[in-house]
């Protein structure tokens, strides 16, 4: 593991300062990771899959440090969905370096919140419904097994996404799945171009009738403002925007976090009641 930067970041809304440790090298693929954490001990820990864009760690940069600021640490690593294997190989690697690293920081990698946005959320709903969505391979003894505490879903499409490489819509895995359920938080933009907002509706409430604790978060917001940021077009990738309807919808998605960390938190109490 090697560190390219490291300093002192934004401020967030509760004052909380945050350390950033960019360009993380992680897995035998040479992947780069941001580590966001606050200045004192976490209290939860998040692992944060960037969508569809390769190498976009950077557009959530915003989002983890209001995030950190609240005293999470969050790992966002690049990876490749336009891989042959749907960037499944990245994914996994990310958890293994999750797994060996995140105590170093003080953080908790058996009671992690797995988060995604776009196309990373529907792999983390995929992770939390499938016992085989990480498989072995890559991830050797330090990932045989691993599960997420809980999962927080941005964006995410799990209705109608066919791609066979990324396994079958979650919507679909829910029906099937014999995983015990885990707290599940989404979010979606109401004014979202890309993925219509009732698509996570429909899910949520599929979720709720088969017994998973769930919460749902409608921001007035688009696709990209539910991670604090606008889509540039002649960048053709997504800028931070830290004022309006992008913050609001980003600060929707940081509560969603937070308040997954605190879901992991009570359930452990209850289970050492």
């Amino acid at each position: 593991m090697s560190g390219t930067n490291a300093g002192v970041g934004a401020m967030g809304e509760r004052g909380g300062s945050v350390v950033l440790e960019s360009g993380v090298t992680y897995g035998v693929s040479g992947e780069a990771m941001d580590v966001h954490r606050p200045a004192g001990e976490p209290v939860g820990t998040v692992l944060l899959w960037h969508g569809r864009g390769p190498r976009e760690r950077d557009v959530l940069g915003a989002l983890a440090a209001e995030a950190a600021a609240r005293g999470l640490l969050v790992l966002v690593p690049d990876w490749r969905p336009y891989a042959e294997d749907a960037g499944w190989t990245q994914l996994r690697e990310s958890v293994a370096f999750l797994r060996a690293h995140a105590a170093e920081w003080g953080g908790d990698a058996d009671r992690a919140v797995l988060a995604g946005w776009s196309l990373g959320a529907r792999a983390a709903a995929a992770v939390a419904l499938r016992a085989d969505a990480l498989g072995a391979g890559v991830l050797g003894e330090a990932g045989v097994g691993w599960r997420p505490a809980a999962v927080v879903g941005i964006a995410g499409n799990y209705l109608t996404s066919h791609d066979p490489r990324m396994g079958p819509p979650a919507i679909e895995d829910l029906a099937g799945t014999r995983q015990k359920p885990i707290p599940v938080r989404l979010v979606h933009g109401t004014a979202d171009p890309v993925v219509d907002a009732r698509n996570t509706q429909e899910f949520a409430a599929a979720l709720e009738a088969s017994g998973w604790p769930v919460g749902l978060a409608l921001p007035g917001t688009d696709h990209a403002g539910v991670v604090m940021t606008e889509f540039v077009p002649e960048l053709g990738r997504c800028r931070a925007l830290l004022t309006g309807h992008a913050r609001e919808g980003g600060l929707a998605t940081v509560r969603a976090l937070v308040e997954a960390a605190e879901a992991v938190e009570a359930t452990e109490e209850t289970r050492q009641a």
